[in-house]
């Protein structure tokens, strides 16, 4: 288990995770205020959450099921990623892609962090890259099976 350092200017706990193989701690939406995102509507909505990751790991921000299944509200750029060396509020861009307006209260559960090892690549320049058998064949290249 990694250590995370976090100060929480929020007015709700820490995020947890829900049960003991969770992936992903939920995080929740911190307003003054609700917020109504009409159909179509993005917006960045408040954590009240700052995190400081170790070198060589990212949080990403992703979207709950349950919200997007029943409600149509996703993570727009899903997933986010919140670099090692940012140290600023850990917000949400929620977007809402149903046909009703959606009302995000306070307190309530609207994605979920999940921290993962990167490494960053070395780009090397060559004249040619070696051949296989897939080659160039891009998206859905191989069909239905």
């Amino acid at each position: 288990m990694v250590e995370i350092k976090v100060v929480n200017k929020g007015h709700h706990p820490l995020p947890q995770y829900a049960t003991e193989q969770s992936a992903g701690m939920d995080l929740r939406a911190n307003l003054d205020n609700p917020i109504i995102l009409q159909p179509m509507e993005r917006r960045l909505i408040p954590t009240g959450i700052y995190i400081a990751l170790p070198e060589g790991y990212e949080a990403q921000v992703r979207p709950r099921s349950g919200l997007a299944l029943k409600k149509g509200i996703t993570v727009l750029n899903a997933p986010g990623t919140i670099d090692a060396d940012y140290r600023g509020e850990v917000g949400v861009v929620l977007i809402n892609l149903s046909q009703e307006a959606f009302t995000v209260n306070d307190g309530e559960r609207i994605a979920q962090l999940i921290f993962a090892r990167y490494e960053q690549g070395c780009l090397i320049p060559v004249e040619a890259l070696d051949e296989t058998e897939r080659g160039a064949g891009g998206y859905g290249h191989t069909g239905v099976k």
